[in-house]
């Protein structure tokens, strides 16, 4: 009698084998589940009171790297044929618009262009070419089609609200008569605002040239979604030439 039940308790332990490397494992997943809710919603909360912060250290890197492009395109001389040029020119007006038409061209997609000032919406950020997904995680981005400042026309710039930085995530702040900077290489522009307005994404109209030179900034609204448009509209009340167009 007592060998049989001394070997009942055996048996049952290799029937049932030892559980514990399973409820460690158990024990470390649910510890990385836990690990990855708090980090999503540590995510979440900096997205939502201040910007997505992952994307936002990609965009910090890529702009730093524009900034130096920037200085770069600011300290290249015209080409000779291009100094004779503007030399027959007879105006600023005139030499302004003819850089800022060489500049676009030979600017490749989500290269560097200028750097656009709002100091009501804390934004200070290297602009570049092109409205792209792939433009717009730079920095703010010249529409494709539009002219750039300097030439007669809408200069139209989107950006974003709440990931790569986002450069307009405030825009909503500004009022009429608020200021709005773009240095270009070759002059710097003021606007002030005009007006704003809530539009849909297929809204066009807001972009199309009018009777004075305007800029026009858009981003996705309301906050957190794309199914509508704000849109920030400002004219051009100043331009002082900048590079060789200073130092002549």
């Amino acid at each position: 009698m007592n060998a049989v039940a001394t070997r009942g308790p055996q048996e049952a332990r290799r029937r049932h084998p030892d559980e514990r490397p399973v409820r460690r494992a158990l024990r470390a997943l649910s510890t990385v589940l836990i690990a990855a809710g708090v980090l999503l919603l540590v995510d979440a909360t900096l997205t939502f009171f201040w910007q997505e912060p992952l994307s936002s250290l990609w965009t910090s890197h890529r702009q730093s790297v524009l900034r130096n492009e920037l200085q770069v395109i600011a300290r290249r001389p015209p080409t000779p044929p291009e100094r004779r040029l503007l030399a027959r020119l007879g105006t600023d007006r005139a030499r302004i618009a003819y850089l800022a038409e060489t500049l676009r061209r030979r600017t490749e997609h989500g290269q560097a262009l200028g750097r656009i000032r709002i100091p009501k919406a804390d934004a200070d950020f290297v602009i570049v070419k092109g409205d792209d997904p792939p433009d717009l995680r730079r920095g703010p981005g010249v529409y494709d089609g539009s002219p750039l400042p300097g030439s007669s026309g809408t200069v139209a710039i989107a950006g974003h609200r709440t990931t790569y930085l986002s450069p307009f995530r405030h825009i909503d702040r500004l009022r009429a008569g608020d200021p709005v900077t773009v240095d270009m290489p070759y002059a710097r522009f003021t606007y002030r605002v005009v007006r704003r307005r809530i539009v849909s994404p297929q809204e066009v109209s807001v972009i199309r040239r009018v009777r004075y030179d305007q800029l026009v900034l858009t981003a996705c609204h309301p906050l957190f979604s794309a199914a509508q448009r704000i849109v920030v509209f400002a004219r051009l009340v100043g331009v002082q030439p900048r590079g060789i167009l200073a130092r002549r």
